[in-house]
């Protein structure tokens, strides 16, 4: 799915969401420079693997959060990880780097992507901004309605400290 695809597929299932356009950001450094309505929402995702290539995983956290991999592989027993490479996440969630979302799981048609997002997000405002697919906009959605559209397109879903 593209952005336009999104925004279509959140319309056509009266999923509450607000977006913000804004210029292209490539990292969580570049989108502190923009004026945006939920900052303390706003996510940051990474994609990773194991040293197999045979585990894919998507972790979502709040922006300002650092993620310790090693520290995730030892709470979550996964293998050695890695981040992925620009063909795995094209080949895999359709996506290019500075675009990672939560909402490419949608893309992952082998659902070969295990997410995990931490239990940061459901205290507070219950709000997370993800892009659609496309790093020019971020959408504000209610966590748990993103967990459900996650586990509706059926892909594994671990809500973890992180």
């Amino acid at each position: 799915m593209n952005k336009q695809e999104i925004y279509n597929y959140l319309k056509e299932r009266n999923i509450w969401h607000e977006i913000t356009e804004h210029k292209a950001v490539y990292n969580m450094a570049e989108l502190s420079g923009i004026d945006i309505p939920y900052p303390e929402a706003d996510a940051k995702n990474l994609f990773v693997r194991d040293d197999k290539k045979r585990n894919y995983y998507l972790i979502t956290v709040k922006g300002n959060k650092r993620v310790d991999l090693k520290d995730f592989r030892q709470n979550n027993n996964t293998r050695a990880l890695s981040f992925a490479s620009e063909n795995e996440l094209m080949n895999i969630i359709c996506l290019v780097p500075g675009s990672v979302t939560p909402l490419g799981l949608l893309n992952d048609k082998e659902l070969k992507v295990t997410f995990y997002i931490d239990k940061g997000f459901m205290s507070d405002l219950h709000l997370i901004g993800v892009h659609p697919n496309d790093n020019t906009a971020t959408i504000w959605l209610k966590v748990e309605d993103l967990i459900d559209i996650i586990k509706e397109h059926g892909n594994e879903i671990h809500i973890v400290e992180i």
